[in-house]
């Protein structure tokens, strides 16, 4: 293999009785001499925002969209010199109410000003900040707050009724509420009444003062403990320390500053994916480091594109379904456009696509059509985003190449998790045949993958496939408080991330499988299901599939979202009068789209047992209200079966009934 942007620090190791084998121990080419470490002076990420606010305190900082009798005006913008003062007040008044250094605060809302001021506050204080959200299910706010030993949380002001329907029941450690913005009597009242203290953000903010001297600070320091939605069980408590996050912050400026163009004071991002998980609070701490702007959305999807257009962002970090509805608006306005318009746009797509391909950067492809063709299409995100970033899901390739033509901005996908700091692998913006692939570690951490034998994958082979592990700079320090968990993915110093990677011939890995989603038929032969969703997902008839199994059946079905306007297409063209929802129930539709399905099984040379025998059409997306997804769409297998189970009987015994 030729590598081009891997370099090898260490040996396969074959396998034993105990152990699989594993492939050889791989760093970036952009840390072949060594890992990235925080340097000496950096003890906090507080030193990021502060060292900003004394440079540049009248730049613009937190942006908020002006609402008035439901009509959006413009953007109002908080200086890096008034969040500090912000953040210094509420810092030391929370010090005045007893929080000490190490103790652990909650914030609970959607992305806005308060947030980050909050999260800022913990970091001026090295108080532990512990994001609360509640697409984890109703109970998980309450789990985290008794888990954690929250004794202080910032809440949003819509949130604050949830926070205090809990309140009964973890009243032993939270004992400070603060409002995003105010509260009613009422709720001061409901608060008091169980000696918890409930204040409005202003009146917070004026029991402290700015000349409150601030704790020393250690990089070893909790930083602060996430809780990710794992599939299965209750949420574990991710512990990631200053080391850690700085070390990432510090990465992704080294790669941007060694392969593209790394952030600046006249940068600007567009703030919506939730900054209670890991992906959005680092690129936003990064942004902070950087001194670039922060444009938070409203909070509404409806007005997601509107936003952006508003804020027009030069740094934008989306996850798949974003850029799907994207690739869809774009692709129908240019249908819509005429058929002069459509052949000049397709001539432009495939030139400047053909050039990518050669390997010219994203700049020189096509400068022509860029100014011609492109210039109207990347106004969708508002005409000045640079870089984009995809993350939390694989971004399908048709998206990803349509996004890197039409963009005129990088496009980077990477791969990261809560345990390792966020991105740990990741494209090269203008490598453009990195594309389809998640491309090579950050340079503050190592990687190899490990043979999972069960599942015929093998580290060793030729096209070496296997779970992708990491060891480095940037991983967590632990599971709080559950020892046993962490134990079973740290092994010898390796994180085992349980997701099965392919590497490719140039060093980037590919992300195939994952290692949990795997049973076996009752004939004995493995499936691994996300890979046949994967592939049934190419189905243009459907919008989302959840294909089943287990050992006592000898063959799959499925629940099936089908795309509405493809199957209302089809009954038309039947003349089948039902609407959408009867249309699910319709046998004959049912028929067609298992049978497309089981076409495009064929068509990907899907063996026999993979094959779908029965499927239930579903009108409803998979939700997060119903707790069948997780908050990155990832499907919860224990809890589909449990609220499709009397669907999946039916589909047995029918499909059995065909059979007899």
């Amino acid at each position: 293999m030729s590598m081009e942007y891997l370099v090898k620090v260490e040996e396969s190791r074959p396998a034993t009785n105990e152990k699989p084998s594993a492939g050889p121990v791989y760093r970036s080419i952009y840390a072949k001499d060594g890992l990235l470490e925080v340097p000496p002076g950096l003890e906090s990420p507080w030193q990021f925002f502060s060292d900003t606010a004394q440079k540049n305190p009248n730049n613009r900082m937190l942006g908020r969209r002006q609402v008035t009798d439901s009509k959006a005006g413009p953007y109002a913008w908080l200086t890096y010199g008034e969040v500090y003062d912000s953040a210094m007040r509420i810092g030391s008044a929370m010090r005045s109410r007893g929080v000490n250094p190490g103790d652990r605060c909650g914030i609970y809302g959607s992305n806005c000003p308060e947030w980050i001021i909050a999260m800022e506050a913990c970091n001026s204080q090295a108080v532990t900040y512990v994001p609360l959200y509640d697409t984890l299910g109703a109970n998980a706010v309450e789990f985290i707050i008794n888990h954690a030993e929250v004794s202080i949380a910032f809440v949003q002001e819509n949130k604050l009724s949830a926070i205090l329907s809990c309140l009964p029941q973890c009243s032993s450690n939270l004992k400070i509420i603060v409002s995003f913005g105010n509260v009613s009597s009422k709720q001061k009242n409901e608060a008091e009444e169980l000696s918890v203290s409930c204040f409005s953000w202003e009146d917070f903010s004026q029991l402290g003062s700015l000349n409150c001297e601030l704790p020393p600070k250690k990089r070893t320091n909790i930083c602060t403990i996430m809780y990710t939605s794992g599939t299965t069980g209750e949420p574990k408590g991710v512990i990631l320390t200053n080391a850690g996050i700085m070390a990432e912050v510090l990465s992704v400026d080294h790669l941007l500053f060694l392969t593209d163009k790394g952030a600046g004071e006249d940068d600007s991002y567009f703030s919506f994916l939730p900054l209670a998980h890991v992906y959005d609070q680092i690129i936003e701490t990064y942004c902070i480091y950087k001194g670039a702007s922060i444009g938070f959305w409203r909070g509404d999807i409806r007005y997601l594109i509107e936003d952006i257009q508003e804020v027009k962002p030069s740094i934008f970090c989306g996850v798949p379904r974003v850029y799907d509805r994207l690739y869809n608006g774009t692709i129908s306005k240019i249908s819509s456009g005429g058929v002069l318009m459509k052949k000049l746009f397709d001539f432009a797509y495939n030139y400047k696509l053909g050039n990518l391909e050669k390997g010219l950067p994203q700049e020189s492809a096509a400068p022509f059509f860029d100014r011609l063709v492109f210039n109207k299409t990347k106004q969708v995100l508002g005409g000045r985003v640079r870089i984009l970033l995809s993350g939390a899901a694989p971004l399908s390739r048709h998206v990803e190449e349509f996004l890197r033509v039409i963009s005129c901005s990088t496009l980077s996908q990477g791969y990261g998790l809560t345990e390792s700091c966020g991105g740990c692998l990741t494209s090269i913006g203008n490598v453009y045949p990195m594309i389809g692939t998640v491309g090579v570690p950050m340079t503050t951490i190592e990687v190899r993958l490990e043979s999972v034998p069960e599942m015929g994958y093998d580290a060793l082979s030729s096209v070496p496939r296997g779970e992708i592990c990491l060891r480095g700079n940037t991983l967590f320090s632990g599971y709080h408080k559950r020892e046993d968990l962490t134990k079973e993915v740290m092994i010898d110093g390796w994180f085992h991330t349980g997701d099965i990677g392919e590497l490719q011939p140039n060093g980037a890995v590919k992300i195939i499988d994952r290692k949990k989603n795997i049973f076996k038929l009752s004939q004995g032969e493995y499936v691994a299901v996300e890979s046949l969703e994967n592939t049934y997902s190419r189905c243009p008839l459907i919008a989302s599939v959840w294909v089943y199994g287990n050992s006592f059946e000898s063959f799959l079905v499925a629940v099936v979202v089908p795309d509405k306007q493809a199957l209302e297409e089809w009954a038309a063209n039947q003349n089948v009068t039902d609407d959408y929802k009867s249309l699910c129930k319709n046998p004959k539709a049912r028929k067609y789209i298992l049978d497309e399905l089981n076409g495009t099984g064929q068509k990907h040379q899907l063996k026999g047992f993979e094959m779908l025998k029965a499927v239930h059409l579903e009108p409803l997306p998979f939700d997060m209200e119903r707790d069948l997804v997780t908050p990155t769409f990832k499907l919860k297998r224990p809890q589909l079966l449990r609220y499709y189970k009397d669907c999946i009987d039916k589909l047995y015994s029918e499909a059995k009934g065909l059979k007899v």
